[in-house]
């Protein structure tokens, strides 16, 4: 269902569950497996994308129907806590979105770092249709991103959005033609892969917490992955490298 590939220092996941790649147990188990993996690989940034025409076209519903209120609540806590770990990865994660990420592909592209879409992209928590509301994450991270009344208007009208209207909305940073999509996801990759692999976790990992909290606190968090970045060979080479003008050659130490 998952397929893994390094090239260079990028690490692209793709999901492979014909034939629109929908999340159900299986998927989110191997998901879970396969991050372990790549946690511990020696690349520095992940793409995640999905094969064939969907990135992913939502949550299994033929799954879903034999579900009880106790099975349900059960899937959405395993695909709360599996997309969670996206968001808080170590590794920055891209989401290099193909095409359709409806339901839970708009949830686990929220999850990611970042959204790049193709211009076939279309975007969307249909779930009120069914009679139901997104049930990984997308009542709380769509708001964060776009604002409450998008949201809102997104979630309770179930309506689809293209890769434009995202861009506008703030819910996917860049729009590229679809043949360009994996190019475009993996020059950015790279980019933050040229940088200190540690120094990016700490960014990242001080925004996510910062978030969360008020300014005050925030600086706070800051301030501590700040002194975490002075232990580290990794900016005593940036800064030796910036003073004799070459290009740091970071080893993530």
């Amino acid at each position: 269902m998952i397929e893994i590939e390094r090239k260079d220092h990028v690490t692209i996941i793709e999901l492979n569950n014909p034939p629109v790649n929908a999340v159900c147990n299986e998927l989110l188990d191997e998901l879970d497996e396969k991050l372990d993996k790549v946690e511990n690989d020696e690349s520095r940034a992940v793409i995640m994308t999905g094969k064939g025409k969907a990135f992913v076209g939502g949550a299994d519903i033929k799954e879903m129907k034999g579900m009880g209120p106790k099975e349900a609540k059960e899937f959405s806590q395993k695909g709360q806590s599996v997309f969670n770990r996206i968001e808080n990865f170590p590794k920055p994660v891209i989401a290099a979105v193909n095409g359709f990420a409806l339901g839970g592909g708009t949830e686990i592209a929220m999850s990611c770092d970042f959204i790049i879409a193709s211009e076939k992209a279309q975007f969307g928590q249909p779930e009120v249709g069914l009679g139901l509301i997104p049930g990984f994450g997308g009542t709380q991270r769509l708001a964060r991103l776009i604002g409450m009344g998008p949201a809102k208007e997104l979630i309770f009208t179930g309506k689809r959005i293209d890769a434009e209207e995202a861009e506008r909305l703030g819910l996917a940073n860049h729009v590229v033609e679809a043949d360009e999509l994996m190019d475009f996801s993996h020059e950015i990759a790279e980019e933050i892969s040229s940088n200190g692999p540690l120094a990016v976790r700490y960014a990242k990992s001080s925004m996510n917490e910062g978030i969360k909290v008020p300014l005050d606190e925030g600086l706070k968090i800051e301030s501590k992955q700040f002194k975490r970045c002075f232990k580290t060979e990794d900016h005593e080479e940036g800064l030796d490298a910036f003073i004799e003008k070459r290009e740091p050659e970071f080893k993530g130490e």
